[in-house]
């Protein structure tokens, strides 16, 4: 062959494999960028990202992460222009609020009949659906609590007693789910009056609010404060990791509120928020949830959860999700009226 012909067919081919090279970019690049709101705890999202994009490698997850009550709150701001393309893991009592709104549209994701039906909204097909339970609980740091000759609390009742007085923290139900489950769980298990009067002796031994449900456990594991109203999956965690924290599941009852997720009315990405939907019902998700959460929607899924207090799902209270959604906003104003002078300063 010439030596001109070699180099025109050399160009031709060298042409061809920048072709080849842009085409094969193009496809990796052309990733969906799904805007997902949630108030799942910060340090799990890498790995739920990183899980659901490998099953799912042409979605991309893009976060919008805050406590329950301040997604709440964003999400109601936005009523009228929905930002998100779905709410994944936040608190069931918030979705059932925001569904009146008309925020979501109904799916029912590949497998949700294998769920527990107590994870799901009744109606079919179903406007939210759940994936874990989380569940309260005291965190109780037990070196700082020989220090100032705390006994061990078992019972809420017992946090009321004068020799807690300034030992304790707990959420800010206005900012935290957390908190809010708390509440509205005291007010169910003793009735709204006996809820409230629980809930001013409880005031007198608070040493201030936290707007985290996480934040008290954690600052009772760091020795700032004695003991922590908080949740069992942090609690857990913190005492696998050594913190000298005892997790505590009062005998009274303990509130728990479903992560869940639903799907916006006007998805710009509806595609990826169903692929997210059928995945987060799958097998595999609740095998995830299960790896530092107890209770999963999932049946025949959960494994016990090194440190979650034993028996804590026996504890969880006969939780009426409607009346809590319904009496939520008039809850969190007389709970503001009441209380919330001690709560830390917003950021």
């Amino acid at each position: 062959m010439p030596f001109q012909a070699i180099v025109r067919a050399a160009g031709s081919l060298a042409a061809a494999a920048v072709v080849i090279a842009a085409m094969g970019s193009g496809a990796a690049q052309a990733k969906s960028e799904l805007l997902v709101y949630t108030a799942i705890e910060a340090d799990e999202l890498s790995m739920f990202k990183r899980e659901f994009e490998k099953d799912y490698p042409d979605v991309e997850i893009k976060w919008v992460r805050d406590s329950t009550g301040i997604i709440t709150s964003k999400l109601l701001a936005e009523k009228d222009n929905p930002k998100a393309d779905i709410v994944w893991g936040l608190a069931a009592t918030s979705l059932m609020l925001l569904a009146d709104y008309n925020y979501f549209q109904p799916y029912a994701p590949k497998g949700v009949e294998m769920l527990d039906a107590k994870f799901r909204d009744p109606a079919d097909p179903p406007t939210w659906v759940g994936q874990r339970a989380w569940i309260a609980s005291v965190c109780y740091n037990t070196v700082e609590a020989a220090k100032h000759n705390l006994p061990l609390p078992t019972t809420w009742a017992d946090l009321t007693k004068p020799v807690y007085k300034g030992h304790v923290v707990m959420p800010n139900p206005n900012s935290s789910g957390t908190g809010f489950l708390d509440v509205s769980s005291w007010l169910q298990l003793h009735g709204e009056a006996g809820g409230w009067k629980f809930m001013d002796a409880l005031h007198q031994n608070i040493a201030w609010y936290t707007h985290s449900g996480s934040k008290p456990c954690k600052q009772a594991a760091a020795g700032e404060i004695p003991i922590g109203v908080s949740f069992a999956y942090r609690g857990a965690k913190l005492k696998n990791q050594g913190a000298p924290v005892e997790v505590i599941a009062p005998s009274e009852g303990v509130g728990w509120d479903v992560e869940a997720f639903a799907i916006v009315r006007n998805a710009k990405n509806l595609d990826g928020a169903r692929k997210l939907a059928d995945w987060s019902v799958s097998r595999k998700a609740n095998e995830i949830y299960n790896m530092e959460y107890a209770v999963v929607a999932m049946p025949g899924v959960a494994k016990a959860v090194k440190n979650f207090p034993p028996g804590i799902e026996g504890k969880m209270i006969r939780n009426d999700f409607a009346w809590a959604a319904k009496n939520r906003l008039r809850i969190l104003d007389e709970w503001r009226n009441r209380y919330d002078a001690k709560s830390e300063p917003k950021k």
